[in-house]
């Protein structure tokens, strides 16, 4: 084997996969692929870290919220959480910082008064306005090798893969963490 990456064509998909004379472990077919998705993930993110994080002083989450607040105006911070998937507390540390740094104003909603209403500034604004050509060079460069309808199945892959993240049982408990609990010890 050439790379940690590689696995052994003949195992099955979530079986283990001896380990080869050269010490290295080799991980499952979909543990190499989840992997290879947290690169990407990593990844993406470089040319923000690059071009951007330093020269505005705004950190990676701030950056979302920034962005999901500049699309969707008027959003209340659980909305945030629902369209990124980013925990509640990590949401509301990045809103206090672009509150306090004059980027968001965070208003009482008039109609529901325990609903708060994120919205940006004019800094803010002008913040979305400088990042949003960046976050779209991103997105064109990342699809630009795929055909249209690899655009569509990998769009439509995606979706499945959140949805099944997202699912819960009757109870409202995530299928997610009660499927992947690790083992008790014995």
């Amino acid at each position: 084997m050439t790379s940690m990456d590689e696995t052994d064509p003949t195992s099955l998909p979530g079986e283990p996969v001896a380990a080869p004379a050269d010490g290295v472990v080799s991980v499952s077919p979909h543990a190499a692929i989840l992997h290879r998705l947290l690169k990407l993930s990593n990844r993406l993110m470089t040319p923000f870290s690059v071009n951007l994080e330093h020269q505005y002083k705004i950190s990676i989450n701030e950056f979302r919220m920034l962005m999901l607040i500049g699309r969707h105006p008027d959003s209340a911070s659980h909305e945030l959480v629902e369209r990124t998937g980013v925990n509640a507390m990590s949401v509301s540390r990045a809103i206090a910082a672009l509150e306090r740094h004059g980027r968001v104003k965070v208003e009482r909603d008039e109609t529901n008064r325990r609903r708060k209403r994120l919205n940006l500034t004019a800094e803010g604004q002008r913040l979305y306005a400088i990042m949003r050509p960046q976050t779209d060079r991103v997105a064109d460069y990342l699809l630009s090798q795929l055909k249209p309808h690899e655009v569509a199945m990998f769009d439509h892959i995606l979706t499945t893969l959140i949805d099944t993240l997202e699912a819960t049982d009757a109870e409202g408990h995530s299928l997610f963490l009660e499927r992947t609990r690790p083992d008790a010890d014995d």
